[in-house]
């Protein structure tokens, strides 16, 4: 395939004759793109690059991937730039929102509001790292790939990422078994067991799960993103115009604060802090996102979309029902702080789609990884069999069977937003694309990229290592103040049983 830079390595080889030969499936459309990509020295730890950009290359090793798949039953390069964004939208405009009050209530509104601008800027940083890294290994499919090559290629690696990767999806798709189990409770009074309800939103959760490809999923995620705006606009709305919070006065009038409280403790606040963290980061579906566009250049548009709307939508809705709701009479939701009941019932009523969707968003990603590995190089990937159906069936199956079962062992929401957040956002959020930013400067400038590059070299070297402390603080940190909090919270009886029947809703 010449390019018009008169380099050996851009012109035709025995590989290049072999173009029009369409493999069955989409592994073998990666294989060949890797080889491209090899052969044209874009990749981390590789040969050295040439005239060419990443954006340059990583287009023709795209445009490959989609010729190689074209006559395929099952394609995935399918993803136009809107649709990618439709998938952010619902992926970041979830219920997490309504954490963000209680957050406030904790940090004190002045500091709350600029942790929000703060971590919206750090998460946008990172995942055009995320981005730039995809774009010069277009063979990427997931973090899992990621993982490894930013860490020198070690298979252990790997298995370490896939470890943190399935149980993060996981854990989120248990968050939305115990919303889901809060809502029908609230919904219905309590009409059913809550382990019945938790096992019914398991259900409907794995049929919604089934589409195989995310050009498909992304008409259901613009569907959940604009029904969860709602529901937090109505929220916001209700909490303005209702005489009082649910509980007044049996605290007083509703005290809202600038500044953290006197005796603020640094579990309270590390909690807080993570649960605004947890509702941006969410760079561990980025690169399966990539690898399914059509032109993966174009994703800094729906990252910019989304970015710019999470701010907006986070600060006003945490910032206006803090300030009718108060320190005292906040929940987590914060549905649960509005005390008019057909307030309640109906904005939370609107929050069903994301409820369902966004655990399949995740279940999708998680069954990919397995799904991919199980079955790569065969006819099952790109075509329409039983094997292949079944297969996907089943490991959803076992997904959302594993989600239920921690839905029902960690039956508490904030608690649990701040675990995932200590837990999987270290890596996934911050330490990850620290090294990535390294090895990608490395590769292009050298070992000592950060002294031939002068002040911007130091910057962006300084920068990302204090990017990779921020993630040990969230490991080391975080999760002491989230088992603390966890621990406080059954010594005060706050947390129903495992397994329990007793009524979560509000």
């Amino acid at each position: 395939m010449a390019l018009g830079f008169g380099s050996t390595a851009d012109k035709p080889t025995d590989s290049d004759s072999n173009d029009a030969k369409k493999p069955d499936d989409f592994q073998d459309a990666e294989k060949q793109a890797s080889i491209d990509a090899e052969r044209r020295g874009s990749r981390v730890g590789g040969v050295n690059r040439r005239d060419m950009t990443s954006d340059d290359e990583a287009s023709i090793s795209v445009g490959k991937q989609i010729e190689l798949e074209a006559g395929n039953a099952i394609q995935y390069r399918t993803c136009s730039w809107p649709k990618t964004a439709a998938l952010l939208f619902s992926e970041y405009i979830c219920l997490a929102i309504m954490s963000f009050p209680w957050s406030y209530s904790v940090l004190g509104l002045v500091p709350g509001l600029i942790l929000t601008v703060v971590v919206a800027a750090l998460v946008l940083y990172t995942s055009l790292t995320c981005w730039e890294f995809c774009m010069r290994h277009p063979e990427i499919r997931d973090v899992c790939d990621l993982g490894q090559m930013i860490f020198y290629n070690h298979k252990a690696a790997f298995w370490f990422t896939a470890v943190m990767f399935i149980l993060n999806n996981t854990f989120i798709q248990g968050l939305h078994c115990l919303v889901g189990a809060k809502y029908l409770n609230t919904i219905t009074g309590h009409s059913v067991c809550t382990v019945g309800f938790s096992a019914i939103v398991a259900l409907i959760s794995w049929v919604c799960s089934l589409p195989r490809t995310f050009n498909t999923l992304a008409k259901a995620a613009t569907f959940s993103a604009l029904f969860t705006f709602i529901s937090v606009m109505l929220a916001t709305i209700f909490a303005g115009i209702e005489d009082h919070p649910t509980g007044y006065p049996d605290q007083g009038e509703p005290i809202v604060l600038a500044i953290p409280a006197a005796g603020t403790g640094f579990v309270m606040g590390m909690n807080a802090f993570m649960n605004i963290s947890y509702t941006f980061i969410g760079q561990i579906t980025l690169p399966s996102f990539i690898a399914e566009m059509k032109e993966p250049r174009d994703f800094p548009k729906a990252l910019w979309a989304v970015t710019i709307a999470e701010v907006f939508v986070f600060s006003l809705v945490g910032a206006i029902v803090y300030a009718y709701t108060g320190t005292q009479y906040n929940t987590a939701p914060a549905f649960g702080s509005l005390g008019n009941e057909t307030y309640l019932k109906v904005s939370f009523s609107f929050m069903i789609p994301t409820i369902i969707f966004l655990g399949v968003l995740y279940a999708s990603v998680s069954a990919r990884f397995i799904f991919f590995r199980f079955f790569s190089g065969s006819k099952h990937m790109s075509s329409h069999t039983v094997v292949g159906w079944v297969s996907w069936a089943g490991i959803l199956a076992c997904l959302w069977f594993l989600a239920f079962i921690i839905a029902e062992v960690i039956p508490f929401f904030s608690d649990l937003l701040s675990l995932m957040s200590a837990l999987f956002d270290s890596f996934f959020g911050f330490i990850f694309w620290g090294v990535a930013y390294f090895r990608m400067r490395q590769n292009d400038y050298g070992r000592t990229y950060f002294k031939t590059r002068g002040i911007r070299g130091w910057l962006g070297f300084l920068f990302n290592v204090w990017l990779c402390m921020v993630g040990v603080l969230f490991l080391t940190g975080g999760t002491y103040a989230t088992v603390q909090s966890i621990i406080d919270g059954y010594k005060a009886d706050n947390f129903g049983g495992a397994f329990s029947c007793d009524n979560n809703g509000f």
